[in-house]
């Protein structure tokens, strides 16, 4: 199986993208991808699954999705919002996800807030979002509101050719391997009069307003009934409160296998993770 439809969804007054694999009448799986990446980070995954409609989302402000208004911060909670419409687009009762990084808190929010619609979720190297200590909050949104207001018209700077891009991202804060950067580049990418730009969009990087503290996201965590596999990489990100966090989900399966961070871009991880995926549905 391969990847060989793109998609578009109009929900909520804005295009969001998404690469399709599997048949129209097979099971939904939705892939939500991590920060800074887009629906290609499934390109390894993709493939390797069986009678599975699988579809990869570009969440906002990334991929070939449309950005939010410049007035309005990327909060993570309107990627659930986001994501029910799309599946409410696709008339999906039960929601079964995989999601990175990112993708992973936005999952489990979703799973949260809709216990009776989430079915399965499959994390990996994310539980929930980032917390702000409630003290602190009006140091860090202070911080935060001046850093926007600094970098609000400051132009990026463009990589001089498509290789440059792709040799950045191998060597970024998260590394991937050169075909990993290709399938994310050629996805992330655009050629601009003097240039190549990220097609994400620049406030992503902005410092956020606003973050749940760890109480509010533990209380979503205690909602969710769904069966949960967490897949961390033996190389991986330690996860904030990782312990803390899983004891709150009552139905969770944590997983440890071979890579770092981007592990399910590489092909024996890869492999795993599509397994976990493929006996579920073996199972039902």
């Amino acid at each position: 199986m391969s990847y060989s439809e793109e998609l578009r969804f109009e929900v909520n007054g804005h295009v969001i993208a998404a690469m399709a694999s599997g048949k129209p009448d097979d099971p939904v799986v939705l892939g939500l991808h991590g920060w800074l990446d887009n629906a290609a980070t499934y390109n390894q995954i993709g493939p390797l699954l069986k009678g599975v409609r699988f579809i990869a989302l570009d969440l906002m402000g990334h991929g070939f999705s449309d950005h939010r208004p410049a007035s309005m911060p990327y909060y993570i909670w309107d990627n659930v919002a986001d994501v029910i419409a799309v599946a409410d687009e696709l008339k999906l009762d039960k929601l079964r996800i995989v999601g990175h990084s990112m993708g992973a808190s936005i999952a489990s929010l979703l799973a949260g807030s809709f216990p009776e619609r989430a079915e399965k979720l499959w994390l990996i190297e994310g539980v929930a979002p980032l917390v702000y200590e409630a003290e602190r909050l009006p140091e860090l949104m202070w911080e935060a509101l001046n850093k926007r207001g600094k970098m609000r018209n400051k132009r990026l700077k463009p990589y001089p050719s498509l290789e440059e891009a792709v040799q950045a991202r191998i060597n970024g804060r998260f590394p991937v391997s050169e075909q990993a950067s290709r399938w994310l580049v050629s996805r992330g990418a655009v050629h601009g009069e003097d240039g190549v730009y990220w097609r994400n969009d620049p406030s992503l990087v902005l410092p956020s307003i606003l973050r749940m503290t760890e109480d509010q996201v533990q209380a979503f965590l205690r909602r969710i009934s769904a069966e949960v596999d967490l897949v961390l990489g033996e190389e991986g990100l330690e996860l904030d409160r990782m312990e803390e966090r899983a004891a709150c989900i009552a139905q969770m399966v944590i997983h440890r296998f071979p890579g770092n961070h981007h592990l399910h871009l590489e092909p024996e991880a890869a492999k795993l993770i599509a397994d976990l995926i493929n006996g579920w549905f073996e199972e039902k």
